[in-house]
């Protein structure tokens, strides 16, 4: 009985061990702070030992800790990116159709214009029609240059927001596959001990 107690004692004390030693490992070499960079330094100093023939996975959990408030983090920065980006998109439709209706009411007033006389009073002046034409079809292409632009504002937005919501969507496919590894390790480990209480009580 003694001597099992001390087998016990023993059981217990390895993991602790393995864990001091890990920890006592220098840097080999520059740390990656992207999370697939996290995910694997995790796995590399996870540890694993083996105690009367059961093989056992070690990972320390401030390290488990800190890799999951890093992936929230960056979920929320992605969220942000997101709104910041929606928000944008949001401003360019409001000025493309104030710009759309600007142009529309310059075009009408162009066709009434050509309607009239030759002779046209133009901010108190009399000016030609054809003057007259080339000032409207000045305002009307830069009316459509600024619409041209924010067209490509607006695509450009919402290529980048696309790009958002597809890392965004990689990352949580990540961390659900990792999330379901550490549970079907944690699930493994926990047979393994119900099979050992198992066998002690036998």
């Amino acid at each position: 009985m003694k001597q099992l107690r001390i087998l016990f004692s023993l059981f217990l004390l390895i993991p602790s061990f393995l864990v001091h030693a890990q920890e006592e490992e220098p840097p080999v070499q520059e740390a990656d702070n992207t999370l697939r960079g996290q995910f694997e330094e995790l796995e590399r100093k996870s540890g694993n030992y083996r105690a009367n023939g059961i093989r056992y996975e070690v990972i320390k959990l401030s390290e488990l800790y800190e890799t999951k408030n890093n992936i929230f983090d960056s979920i929320d920065t992605a969220n942000k990116t997101i709104k910041d980006l929606s928000a944008t998109i949001d401003a360019n439709k409001s000025e493309i159709e104030d710009l759309n209706e600007k142009l529309q009411d310059t075009t009408n007033k162009l066709n009434n214009v050509t309607e009239e006389k030759d002779s046209i009073s133009f901010f108190g002046a009399l000016i030609s029609k054809g003057t007259y034409n080339f000032i409207l079809w000045a305002i009307i292409f830069g009316l459509l240059l600024l619409l041209l632009f924010f067209i490509y504002r607006f695509r450009n937005s919402n290529f980048l927001t696309q790009q958002a919501k597809s890392a965004l969507a990689d990352l949580e496919e990540e961390y659900q596959n990792h999330r379901r590894r550490a549970l079907e390790r944690e699930q493994k480990i926990s047979r393994q001990l119900q099979d050992e209480l198992n066998k002690q009580k036998k």
